[in-house]
């Protein structure tokens, strides 16, 4: 199985999904955006995954490719049935090039948050075994406000901010960061463009608390990743 990876900054990477694909012998190739790479051509992939990044879905002037991807996930997602797994600024873009629509947040949510999930989740391929409610990394301050048609909303917030959407029967988008290990904090922390979302969302000196915190729910992260992961791998190759 070959996966394709498209990647907006260089922290923003598969996180602890590169561990299990590495168990599993699954190979995966980055496209690093941020840095100029082109979008490859679709053919010799099995699946699509976008990760975060610091910009917004409609930055297009400042970052002219995310016109491209958007055309490119629609593509994967639409024409050619490609599974199709988003992490947050990733779940933001399938949603606006599937036709739905991105509101900027009145305040950034940074932080450990909950996903409570819809009774449409509970015969959702990607969320077999996973609880009805879990604690979660959120790191954005943008939110999918419209989805496309065809969506089914898989979990919220407690503040009703979708977290989790699937489009047609194999693209997923999560708003919240599954995919967080033992460095992420520390590796976001150092990204420029955070500084003013990190003390919007969490006042001074933000990153220990935000640090500890992650590492109080890291069993918890890391379980449902191994689950999230497995799931999305056994419903690609279905």
């Amino acid at each position: 199985m070959r996966i394709l990876v498209l990647q907006h900054h260089a922290a923003e990477h598969p996180g602890i999904f590169r561990d299990f694909m590495a168990e599993d012998g699954i190979s995966w190739d980055p496209v690093h955006l941020y840095d100029g790479e082109s979008l490859p051509a679709l053919d010799d992939y099995d699946a699509l995954w976008a990760m975060g990044g610091p910009m917004d879905v409609w930055d297009e002037d400042l970052y002219p490719w995310l016109a491209a991807e958007k055309v490119f996930i629609r593509e994967a997602v639409h024409d050619r049935r490609l599974p199709f797994l988003g992490c947050c600024l990733g779940h933001q873009l399938l949603a606006v090039a599937m036709g739905g629509r991105c509101e900027r947040m009145p305040v950034p949510r940074i932080g450990i948050g909950e996903a409570e999930l819809t009774a449409d989740a509970h015969t959702d391929p990607l969320f077999v075994g996973i609880e009805p409610r879990s604690s979660v990394l959120q790191w954005h301050g943008v939110a999918v406000t419209e989805v496309p048609s065809g969506t089914a909303v898989l979990a919220y917030s407690p503040a009703g901010v979708i977290q989790a959407v699937r489009i047609g029967d194999r693209a997923w988008g999560l708003q919240y960061h599954v995919e967080v290990t033992d460095s992420t904090v520390d590796e976001w922390g150092a990204i420029r463009e955070y500084a003013g979302a990190l003390h919007q969302a969490l006042g001074e000196d933000p990153l220990p608390k935000l640090r500890a915190d992650t590492a109080a729910h890291m069993d918890d992260f890391r379980r449902n990743a191994r689950r999230v992961y497995e799931n999305f791998i056994a419903a690609a190759r279905a």
